[in-house]
């Protein structure tokens, strides 16, 4: 079982920006020092639910700062970036960390960053696609061209090229994507591309989820062996306590009120309506899904997740208390205390 940290980078109530990403680079630090396999890092524009704006560039900081750890971006929001710049990007963190970095790319949202950026509605309506592909074929072939509706360029070089041998292996990085819906999950299966799977989501939802991207990325004609061993990563919370209630109560007192912060910022780019979560009722249902109690409690959680979806790589948000020396000590008990019972 693979186990790392997801990194917002959220800023809490009361906090500076500067504050909330000292956080994020300092976790990293300690997951290394604590045994964990890994750091997600998220992407946002203009709120503070997460106030890194570049998930590749916060992953190259925390590449240079580390020597173990693998990292990956959860996730590079490919309608608000060209596939070509983001595909260069993963190249250089892929050749020079020396393999250490997955690209996790969404869909994103219908938000004002589609407007921001000149990429417009439709980018994320119907552009991840074309989107995607363009960013696949630039990590795997030596010359890329395009004739799509969005990109459209004669053929160049691609460079550096992405699958040149790393101690042999002469594979690109990782890719990843985020999916949150049938349309979605079928699209990476088709292309056999793992899935990132939501903190909202159940083990039943997951579940789900995993059998539908088996079932498309077989009849799509990817083999037995490559839908086994796909890598899906469950997305999740967690935090220690030696009393499940000490647990959920310092995740009760903290992420409302940064979800009400955070999630009240988010703006469309259209004006269509949209409805919030309420915060409460949202951590109590996070408290309930998650590893969030004593440390057999989530061995315990993290184990029957796998059993039941399949999924053994986890990527657990750890800075719900909002601060930083808790935040430390939470990821070191994740690793002292955690690990050991997964094996």
């Amino acid at each position: 079982m693979r186990v790392g940290a997801f990194v917002l980078a959220a800023q809490f109530p009361g906090q500076g920006q500067g504050e909330a990403l000292h956080r994020a680079v300092r976790t990293a630090e300690v997951a290394e020092q604590a045994g964990l396999e890994s750091v997600w890092v998220a992407e946002h524009h203009f709120i503070p639910y997460g106030v890194c704006p570049s998930a590749v560039t916060l992953a190259a900081l925390m590449l240079g700062r580390t020597r173990r750890l693998r990292v990956g971006t959860a996730v590079s929001v490919l309608p608000t970036a060209h596939p070509v710049a983001l595909g260069e990007q993963a190249a250089l963190l892929h050749l020079t960390s020396g393999g250490r970095f997955s690209l996790g790319v969404g869909r994103g949202g219908p938000w004002v960053d589609l407007e921001v950026f000149g990429a417009g509605l439709p980018a994320y309506e119907n552009g991840f696609p074309e989107s995607l592909d363009l960013l696949l074929r630039w990590l795997s072939e030596p010359r890329v061209g395009a004739e799509g509706e969005r990109y459209a360029f004669r053929e160049v070089p691609v460079v550096p090229r992405p699958a040149e041998a790393l101690d042999g292996d002469g594979e690109g990085p990782e890719v990843i994507v985020a999916c949150t819906s049938p349309a979605s999950v079928r699209l990476a299966a088709e292309r056999g591309l793992p899935m990132l799977l939501g903190m909202h989501c159940g083990d039943e939802d997951k579940a789900e989820m995993v059998a539908l991207w088996r079932r498309t990325a077989l009849a799509a004609g990817h083999s037995r062996e490559a839908v086994a061993g796909a890598g899906h990563v469950s997305a999740g919370v967690v935090q220690l306590a030696d009393r499940t209630e000490d647990a959920r109560e310092v995740l009760l007192k903290a992420v409302p009120g940064w979800l009400r912060l955070g999630l009240a910022a988010y703006q469309t780019v259209d004006g269509r309506p949209r409805t919030m979560r309420d915060p409460h009722a949202y951590t109590e249902l996070l408290c309930d899904l998650h590893p969030v109690g004593t440390p057999e409690l989530a061995a315990e959680r993290l184990r029957a997740t796998a059993e039941r979806t399949g999924i053994s790589r986890f990527s657990l948000l750890v800075e719900g208390s909002g601060d930083l020396a808790a935040t430390e000590e939470n990821v070191r008990r994740l690793g002292a205390e955690v690990l050991p019972h997964l094996g």
